[in-house]
């Protein structure tokens, strides 16, 4: 099976880069920023808060000590900051002469809440653990740099998926916060339709497991885990590649084979459950003229997940009054949903959107 197809569905995660030209390694100083009690909007409280972060590059302050160069990058559902180390990421973006030059950017990349080595479920609280949403996480965000870094202003948000969405609730909620935004494969609108079905098949994959016991299982929910890797790998998937690259009903067989052997023993269903139930009352749709920061919002044509022929893209692009949206068009060397950390893609998009936000 060609290498294509083992990058093509990586719904949460970056995969490998050209074996033949591997771009440099980035290794990230890693910290953890600790404070507490978190309250949850939705009910209940976080007593104690555990943000995992990585950076790369240093910060430089100005005269009065505040840090004019930080950049921060949001990763998907299910993924962690170590996403963006992937060399179709980092390989694009963080070199000499990028557009995320590591001498000239100070790069921070969190786990986001129940996520990687941050505060989550499976911590110990499992099912017991507060129903955290997006605004809850971008809270938890805003604390670790704020209290942890010290870091009360950004050069750049860059989200993808998750944290495409993420975000948009950013600019509207903290509008002086950064002085650009860069949402891509997302949009700024309530979950419905089929974007809320797969996510509620999921979940419900997950509790309807008779191995879930109230989620103090003793071993993982293996049947509703493997029904949501499914899922995950349909909602990832680009439909031209797919096609050209999974030819026969053998190598179909076989990649799903792949698929559950390599993403099962990674999952916890506890936190993969609240993972995507965060998304439940995401909706900035009312509130797009809050965001004041220059927006370059980019979805791709192949995206299951924000498929574009539902055309709310243009109905929200005229509200936010400094942005600008582009679909990348589908082909057969496509990524589907996954093109948010292909940045070869959108790379000169950014560059751009970095010129006219201040240089």
């Amino acid at each position: 099976m060609r290498i294509l197809l083992s990058l093509i569905l990586l719904v949460l995660w970056g995969g490998a880069g050209n074996a033949q030209t591997p771009p440099p390694r980035y290794t990230p100083v890693e910290g953890d920023y600790v404070g507490g009690p978190l309250e949850i909007r939705s009910g209940g409280t976080l007593p104690e808060l555990r943000m995992h972060y990585r950076t790369l590059g240093t910060p430089t302050r100005n005269a009065e000590g505040r840090v004019t160069n930080a950049v921060m990058i949001l990763h998907g559902t299910g993924g962690t900051g170590a996403t963006f180390l992937s060399p179709q990421f980092a390989g694009e973006l963080f070199g000499p002469d990028q557009p995320l030059d590591i001498t000239r950017y100070y790069i921070i990349m969190p786990d986001s809440l129940g996520h990687g080595q941050s505060t989550k479920p499976s911590d110990g609280l499992r099912a017991a653990f507060p129903a955290y949403q997006y605004a809850d996480m971008v809270e938890a965000q805003r604390r670790m740099l704020v209290e942890g870094l010290h870091v009360d202003h950004l050069r750049l948000i860059l989200g993808t998926s998750m944290g495409c969405m993420h975000a948009f609730v950013w600019g509207e909620t903290h509008p002086d916060f950064a002085d650009a935004l860069m949402p891509l494969a997302c949009e700024p609108t309530a979950l419905v339709g089929r974007n809320r079905l797969w996510r509620t098949m999921l979940k419900d994959a997950i509790r309807n497991d008779p191995a879930w016991m109230g989620g103090n299982y003793v071993e993982q929910p293996k049947l509703g885990l493997r029904e949501a890797v499914d899922l995950l790998v349909l909602a990832g998937g680009a439909t031209m590649p797919l096609q050209h690259d999974l030819a026969t009903p053998e190598a179909v067989d076989a990649y799903a084979r792949t698929q559950q052997t390599r993403r099962l023993p990674t999952l916890d269903a506890n936190d993969l459950w609240y993972q995507v139930n965060a998304s439940s009352d995401y909706d900035p749709s009312a509130d797009l003229e809050k965001i004041t920061a220059p927006v370059m919002w980019i979805n791709s044509a192949d995206d299951f997940i924000n498929p574009p022929e539902l055309g709310l893209s243009e109905q929200f692009i005229p509200r936010i009054r400094n942005g600008q949206y582009r679909l990348i068009p589908n082909s057969v060397g496509g990524k589907g949903h996954g093109t948010h950390t292909w940045a070869v893609f959108w790379k000169d998009d950014l560059i751009a959107l970095l010129a006219r936000s201040g240089g």
